[in-house]
């Protein structure tokens, strides 16, 4: 399921750099170049551009629940290697904070993720196949409530590291999608969460 795709801004894209601030987004609009779509029986979608104390960021908003998955897909740019970085906010959740990256995205059932819940105090690999979600790795964190932090990925081959605020905390290998995919920002149900500064580098 696809709502709404419109083209990336060409000043984003940079030689093998892809670099994403939301600054010439549209206050409560959709961010262009990206997809909304959803893991789960629709509920809402509600990704919008928002301003942060002075600040444009994209804020998912939408108060889901159950095992439901917010996605928001970059469109057309596939990456098989690369580093991932995002900065990132949680703001409210009752059943659920945080969120995180997905990559290697195939469709909206079948995709890598890595998700930081400051409810739980934990970040968690995963990988979700026909949309059913295994996790690969999980361990304790300190991320708070309405602090701003960053989450990197790293992909080579089948090598997954993880890392939250420069700190390496989580390194697999996944032979499960091999090809090269999408990317995007994640939330689960209820989890309002803010994203900002959005870079891709790829090998």
């Amino acid at each position: 399921i696809i709502y709404g795709k419109t083209s990336l801004y060409s000043e984003y894209v940079a030689g093998k750099d892809t670099v994403i601030n939301f600054e010439k987004g549209v206050i409560d609009k959709l961010p262009d170049g990206f997809t909304q779509t959803a893991t789960g029986k629709i509920q809402k979608l509600n990704w919008k551009i928002i301003n942060d104390n002075g600040n444009k960021v994209v804020a998912q908003s939408a108060k889901n629940e159950g095992d439901y998955y917010n996605l928001l897909v970059l469109d057309k740019l596939n990456y098989q290697d690369f580093t991932l970085t995002v900065k990132m906010k949680a703001v409210a959740g009752e059943e659920d904070q945080g969120g995180g990256l997905v990559w290697r995205y195939i469709d909206n059932n079948n995709y890598y993720i890595a998700r930081c819940n400051p409810l739980e105090h934990n970040f968690r690999l995963y990988h979700v196949v026909n949309g059913n979600r295994k996790q690969l790795i999980s361990v304790d964190c300190d991320i708070k409530t309405g602090i701003w932090f960053t989450m990197s990925i790293e992909m080579k081959g089948n090598k997954i590291s993880c890392s939250l605020n420069g700190i390496k905390m989580i390194e697999a290998t996944d032979d499960i999608f091999k090809s090269p995919g999408y990317i995007g920002l994640w939330t689960k149900a209820d989890a309002v969460t803010y994203f900002d500064d959005f870079i891709i580098h790829s090998f």
